[in-house]
C-alpha cells in the first residue's frame, strides 16, 4: 500500500472518530439533563411522603399530606422541565440577558430595570400573608435541592451559554407579577407609535387611527353603569421591547374565554372554557400541573414557570380563566427640566431633585457596562434611553402600583364560590384581567380585575403637562365599582378582549380594546342553540369564520365588480371572493385572496406617507394598522386613500380597494402560480415553534431546537386566531397558549391542550409531544380524581425526606 494511501486512510479514520466523538458529545449534551420521571428521591426538607404521577404527555399531578412538602414538590419537578427557561424569566425581570447573551441586550436590560420589577416585588412580599409567603419559600427550596442535585446534568442551554444557575429566591417568583404586568401594557407600542405619527401628519389626520371605541357595541359587561401632543418619542424603545418578544417571553396578547350556566348546558351543570393567546415558541409559556393535599385542597390547570401555584384552571368547587382588559395603565409626562440644573424637574411650581440611579450590567464575557436611568416622582425618565436634550418624557405606570396576583392565584387555588372569588380577585391589579367563573352549583360570572387609574384631566392617550398635579392620578377605581357580571339572564358570559363597558360607565378604561369580531362571533355560537355540550366548545375553540370577512366582503366585491379592466385571473379570483363562506380554513384559497388583500390594503393606504423606518413600526406589534382600516372601512374613505406619489390624482377610498385587490392577486400569482385553486391558505400560512436559540441554524440544526412548519388556518380576528405580523403571514407568531374546557359535571371529562409539552428540554420526547394535537384541533384528557389519575398513569415518582 502507498504511504500516501495509507495517510489518507488515517486522515479518514481520525475524521471518522472525531465526527463519531462529536456526535456522542452533542447527544450527551443535549441529553443530560433529562429526568428520569420513575427515579424515587430523597430530599432533605420533606416532612411526609410525597407521590407524583405522570400521565402520558408527563404532566405532573403531585399529591402530598401538606402545603410546604406539596409546594417544594412542585418546585422540585418544575426545575426537572423548565429550569432554562425559568432562569431566563428571571433574567428579564431582573435585567440581566446581557449577562449571557452579550452587549447587544444591555439596552433591552437597562429598559427591564427602569421598571423596577424587583422593588415592587420586595413591597409585596413585605405585605404577604404567612402562608403564601411559605408556600413560596417551599417552592424556592425544591427548585435549589433540583439544581444542587443536577449541577453536572444540567438543560443544555446552561452549557452552550457557558453559565450555571444561581440560588432561587422567592423574590423570583413575585418577580413575574412585573413581568406579566408589563407584558400587558397596550399603551406601550401604540401609544409611542401614536405620538411620532402625530408629529409627521397632524391630529385630524391621525384621528382615523384610533379606534372608534363609543361606535363599539360589543361590551363584556353589557349591562353595567374619559389635543394630540406632537413630541417625538424614541424608537429604540419599542427596539427594546421587541428583544423580549424574539426570545419567546411574551405572555398575553389576547385571549377568548366564556362559560355557559346549567340551564344551557346539557349536563345541566355549566361548562367552561378558556383559551389565551401569545407568543408561540418552544418551550411554551404555561406549565400544566395537578396539585393536591389530602382532605385540603385539590387544583389542576397551568402555571407560569417560576411561581408555584396554578394561574388558571379549576380546583373541586370552582374553575376560573382569564383574558387581558386591553387596560390603559400607563401615561406619559412631558417634564421641564432645570436649565440651570439638569438634575431637577419642575412640579407644582418647584424644582424637584431627579432621581439618579447609576446601573452596572455585566456582558457575556466578563466586561460590565455602567449606565444611568433617572426618575420622577411618577416613574422612569424613558427619553433618557437616547437621552433626548431639552425634554424628558417620564411614564406612570400601574405595574408600579401595589397588587397582590400572588395572593389572588393562591386564594383561587382553595376558592370555593363566588364570594371566595371575590376576595381572591380583588388584588389583581397591575395584570388587569378579565376573570371568568364558574361553580358546581350552577353559577357563572365574570370579573374586570384591573387597576382602573381615575385620572384628574386628560384623555389617557396623550403626552400631558409634568409640571403640574392636573394629568395625575387621583387613586384606583373601587374594586365594587369595577364592572362585573353574576348569573346574567342571557345564560352566558364571554370576553374576547372587546370593550369593557357601556358609554355610560363613568371612568376611562382604555382606547386600545381589541375590534369586536372574536367576542362577535362567539356569542353568535352560543345563541345557536338553546342547549350546548362540549362538543359545541371543542367547534367553538377551532372556529375559523371571520366577522371581519362578514363586514368587507360585500364593499370589496362591489368595488372590484365596478372595475372594466379585470384580468381573466382578477375575475376568477374575484368568484372565488364572491361564493366564499368566510370560513379562513387551511385549504382555502380565498382566505389567501382576503390575506393578501388586506395587507395590500394596508401597504397601499399608508407606505406611501410614511418612510420605511415609521411604516415598519406601524406594521409592527401596534394595532394601529387593525384600527386603520376598520375606520377607513366603516367611513368609506380617508385623506389616507390619496396616494401622494402620484401627481394630479386623488385616489378614492373605491380606488385604494381595487388597487390592492389587483395587487393581491399579481402577488399570490407570482408566488405561487397561476391557478387560484392551488393558493391554499396552508401552503402559506403555517406555524413555527421557535426556541429563543434556535435562530442560531447550527445550534438549531444539532439541538433540535425549533418545531415545524405546520400547517394552520385561521388569522388575528378569528376565534382560533393563528396570528402574524404584516407582512408575513408565512409567520405565524401568536395564538392560543392554551385551550381548556372544563365540565362541572364531572370534572374527569374536563380536555386539556397546549401547544408544546411539559418539557423544556428539547431532546425530550414531551418537548413538543401535544403539538399535532393543537394543530389539528385535539385536546388530551385531564383527569382530575385520583383513582383516574392513578390508573392512567405512565410515570410515578415518589419523594421521601431524610
Amino acid at each position: 500500500m502507498s504511504i500516501l494511501k495509507k495517510v489518507g486512510i488515517g486522515i479518514v479514520i481520525v475524521i471518522v472518530i472525531a465526527l463519531i466523538a462529536g456526535t456522542i458529545y452533542i447527544r450527551s449534551l443535549a441529553t443530560r439533563g433529562l429526568p428520569n420521571y420513575n427515579r424515587n428521591v430523597v430530599i432533605d426538607g420533606i416532612k411526609d411522603e410525597v407521590t407524583i404521577y405522570r400521565d402520558d404527555y408527563a404532566v405532573p399531578h403531585i399529591f402530598a399530606k401538606n402545603e410546604h412538602d406539596l409546594y417544594m414538590a412542585a418546585g422540585y419537578c418544575m426545575a426537572q422541565d423548565r429550569l432554562w427557561q425559568m432562569d431566563l424569566i428571571r433574567r428579564v425581570t431582573a435585567g440581566r440577558l446581557a449577562e449571557i447573551f452579550g452587549e447587544d441586550l444591555v439596552e433591552t436590560d437597562l429598559l427591564m430595570r427602569s421598571l423596577r420589577i424587583p422593588e415592587k416585588s420586595r413591597m409585596v412580599m413585605s405585605r404577604t400573608d404567612e402562608n403564601i409567603t411559605k408556600a413560596v419559600e417551599a417552592f424556592s427550596r425544591g427548585v435549589n435541592v433540583y439544581i444542587e442535585k443536577h449541577s453536572k446534568k444540567l438543560p443544555p442551554e446552561f452549557s452552550l451559554l457557558k453559565y450555571k444557575p444561581e440560588k432561587w429566591e422567592p423574590v423570583h417568583s413575585y418577580n413575574l407579577i412585573g413581568y406579566m404586568a408589563w407584558d400587558l401594557t397596550t399603551a406601550w407600542i401604540n401609544e409611542i407609535l401614536l405620538y411620532k405619527l402625530v408629529q409627521k401628519f397632524g391630529s385630524e389626520m391621525c384621528q382615523d387611527l384610533i379606534p372608534d371605541v363609543p361606535g363599539q357595541k360589543s361590551v363584556v359587561y353589557p349591562g353595567f353603569q374619559g389635543k394630540m401632543s406632537e413630541l417625538e418619542l424614541d424608537a429604540d424603545l419599542v427596539k427594546h421591547a421587541r428583544v423580549l418578544e424574539d426570545l419567546g417571553l411574551t405572555i398575553f396578547s389576547g385571549s377568548n374565554n366564556w362559560a355557559v350556566s346549567g340551564e344551557k348546558s346539557l349536563t345541566g351543570k355549566p361548562i367552561f372554557a378558556n383559551d389565551m393567546h401569545l407568543g408561540l415558541f418552544a418551550p411554551g409559556i404555561w406549565y400544566q400541573m395537578h396539585l393536591a393535599v389530602d382532605g385540603k385542597f385539590n387544583v389542576t390547570g397551568v402555571a407560569l414557570p417560576g411561581q408555584p401555584n396554578v394561574v388558571c384552571g379549576h380546583n373541586d368547587r370552582i374553575a376560573w380563566g382569564m383574558t387581558n382588559v386591553m387596560l390603559d395603565g400607563m401615561d406619559f409626562y412631558l417634564e421641564k427640566i432645570n436649565p440651570d440644573n439638569p438634575n431637577e424637574y419642575q412640579f407644582e411650581g418647584k424644582w424637584r431633585p431627579i432621581e439618579v440611579r447609576k446601573e452596572k450590567i455585566k456582558v457575556k464575557g466578563g466586561q460590565e457596562v455602567e449606565k444611568e436611568i433617572r426618575f420622577t416622582h411618577r416613574g422612569p425618565i424613558i427619553s433618557g434611553f437616547k437621552k433626548v436634550q431639552d425634554k424628558a418624557i417620564s411614564m406612570r405606570w400601574i405595574g408600579n402600583e401595589y397588587s397582590n396576583e400572588m395572593r389572588t392565584i393562591y386564594l383561587l387555588n382553595r376558592a370555593k364560590n363566588w364570594s371566595d372569588f371575590k376576595e381572591a380577585v380583588n388584588t389583581f391589579i397591575s395584570i388587569s384581567q378579565n376573570i371568568i367563573y364558574a361553580d358546581v352549583d350552577g353559577n357563572i360570572g365574570l370579573y374586570c380585575s384591573a387597576g382602573v387609574p381615575i385620572r384628574k384631566s386628560g384623555d389617557g392617550i396623550s403626552v400631558v403637562p409634568g409640571w403640574t398635579g392636573e394629568y395625575d392620578w387621583t387613586s384606583l377605581v373601587p374594586f365594587d365599582d369595577l364592572p362585573h357580571s353574576f348569573n346574567p339572564g342571557s345564560g352566558f358570559v364571554s370576553s374576547a378582549n372587546n370593550k369593557t363597558a357601556p358609554n355610560d360607565y363613568p371612568h376611562y378604561i382604555s382606547q386600545w380594546f381589541d375590534l369586536p369580531f372574536r367576542i362577535d362571533r362567539i356569542r353568535e355560537m352560543l345563541t345557536e342553540k338553546d342547549k350546548l355540550s362540549q362538543e359545541d366548545f371543542k367547534r367553538m375553540h377551532s372556529d375559523h369564520k371571520s366577522k371581519l370577512v362578514a363586514g368587507m366582503k360585500h364593499d370589496l366585491v362591489s368595488a372590484v365588480q365596478g372595475s372594466k379592466d379585470l384580468s381573466a385571473l382578477e375575475t376568477q379570483s374575484l368568484n372565488i371572493i364572491t361564493s366564499w363562506d368566510g370560513i379562513l380554513a387551511r385549504q382555502s384559497s380565498a382566505a389567501s385572496i382576503f390575506e393578501a388583500f388586506y395587507g395590500a390594503f394596508i401597504k397601499n393606504v399608508f407606505a406611501d406617507e410614511m418612510d420605511e423606518e415609521l411604516y415598519d413600526d406601524f406594521l409592527s406589534r401596534s394595532m394601529l394598522p387593525r384600527y386603520a382600516v376598520d375606520n377607513i372601512w366603516r367611513k368609506k374613505g380617508s385623506a389616507w386613500c390619496d396616494d401622494v406619489t402620484t401627481d394630479g390624482v386623488k385616489e378614492t377610498f373605491t380606488d385604494m380597494v381595487l388597487i390592492s385587490f389587483k395587487d393581491a392577486v399579481s402577488s399570490l400569482n407570482e408566488k405561487y402560480g397561476s391557478d387560484p385553486k392551488k393558493w391554499e391558505w396552508r401552503k402559506i400560512h403555517q406555524l413555527t415553534l421557535n426556541h429563543p436559540m434556535g435562530s442560531v441554524k447550527i445550534v438549531d440544526m444539532l439541538f433540535n431546537l425549533n418545531r415545524g412548519p405546520f400547517e394552520v388556518g385561521g388569522s388575528t380576528h378569528t376565534v382560533c386566531p393563528y396570528s402574524y405580523r404584516f407582512p408575513n403571514p408565512e409567520k405565524v407568531s401568536a395564538g392560543a397558549s392554551q385551550r381548556h374546557i372544563y365540565s362541572l359535571a364531572n370534572w374527569d371529562d374536563s380536555l386539556s391542550v397546549i401547544p408544546t409539552g411539559t418539557s423544556g428540554i428539547p431532546a425530550s420526547r414531551h418537548y413538543c409531544d401535544q403539538t399535532e394535537l393543537y394543530v389539528e384541533n385535539k385536546y388530551h384528557q385531564d383527569y382530575f380524581s385520583r383513582s383516574l389519575v392513578e390508573e392512567n398513569a405512565k410515570y410515578k415518582m415518589i419523594i421521601n425526606g431524610r
